[in-house]
């Protein structure tokens, strides 16, 4: 499939003009040197996006935001931890579209906002917080239940976004990728909800590229999230009303969870010299809990030669550098 056939098949589902150009690639040519040479580094910048603040959940909420205003809705519910990225997107979208946004939060009340926390209020954001990440579902269904019982009318985001309607966001960026330049030997990039990476190996598997897929781990065990990236991208099948198994070979599910350290949001002393790395070479500015642990990975990879010379490998930046002000 053509990368113009891919848009063909997924334009019947609404998208919101949050993107509105492709995001830009770089070479990495001083982080390379430092490293000593080896393959061919780029970065893809959905960290420039800029519709409240980029990453990549502003392209699932495209999408998902989309469906929203679609079946009538008035308010946005979802959840996170504290200083979650896609809770200040979804936040975003809200304003953007006058809706309400009510944001589950796992953890206690900070007593001074900052970072994502601080763009939530700012942009009029009802947070509501709960002790663990396991009450976060059951708060959002008796937030919707409430405000269906008031006469309103919620839309229940699930964390990330990543839900096949979502992963479609990444799908439709493989497309505009191998529009800006051939298709790279490797991407790597942070996965943790299982939506980006789902996305871009069925973006891959429908373009039959040869690329591979890395998602470093920032949280769960590779085999949790390559189940989770599998079931979503079985949902995508069921989307495009696809024969599954047209979707279930070509590029391959590679999660590490070698870089998680102590835990989610939890830095490492490995993140730590990738965000310096990355910001003393490059100019390019990482978060703690998201992707400063995947250039982690990349960096650990390129200084084992785990690439090859010959290769093009592409950092796909997904956002997060609100959190440095946490």
């Amino acid at each position: 499939m053509t990368p113009a056939a891919l848009r063909d098949l997924l334009a019947r589902f609404p998208s919101l003009p949050f993107l509105p150009a492709p995001t830009i690639i770089e070479p990495l040519p001083r982080l390379s040197a430092l490293l000593g040479g080896g393959p061919h580094l780029f970065i893809k910048r959905d960290d420039a996006i800029p519709f409240g603040f980029g990453g990549n959940k502003v392209r699932k909420l495209a999408l998902v935001a989309a469906r929203a205003v679609e079946e009538g809705a008035d308010t946005l519910i979802t959840a996170g931890g504290v200083q979650s990225n896609h809770a200040r997107v979804t936040a975003a979208a809200a304003a953007k579209l006058g809706l309400r946004a009510v944001l589950v939060a796992n953890g206690e009340a900070p007593e001074r906002l900052t970072a994502n926390a601080l763009l939530d209020q700012l942009l009029g954001a009802e947070v509501v917080y709960v002790p663990t990440r396991e009450d976060r579902m059951p708060m959002i269904l008796e937030i919707a239940e409430r405000l269906r019982s008031e006469g309103r009318r919620p839309f229940a985001i699930p964390i990330g976004a990543s839900t096949p309607l979502g992963a479609l966001g990444f799908a439709l960026a493989m497309a505009e990728l191998v529009d800006q330049m051939p298709a790279p030997d490797v991407i790597v990039h942070s996965t943790s909800s299982g939506g980006t990476q789902a996305g871009l190996v069925a973006g891959c598997r429908l373009l039959e590229l040869p690329t591979r897929v890395v998602g470093i781990s920032a949280d769960d065990s590779s085999r949790s999230l390559q189940s989770q990236v599998r079931a979503i991208i079985s949902g995508i099948a069921d989307l495009l009303e696809m024969d599954p198994g047209k979707l279930s070979h070509g590029t391959k599910i590679e999660v590490d969870d070698g870089f998680v350290g102590d835990g989610y949001g939890t830095p490492t002393d490995e993140s730590r010299e990738a965000l310096e790395l990355a910001a003393r070479t490059e100019a390019i500015f990482l978060d703690p809990t998201y992707t400063a642990k995947a250039m982690a990975g990349l960096i650990a990879y390129v200084r084992q030669r785990k690439f090859r010379e010959n290769q093009t490998v592409l950092f796909w930046h997904t956002g997060g550098q609100v959190g440095l002000f946490a």
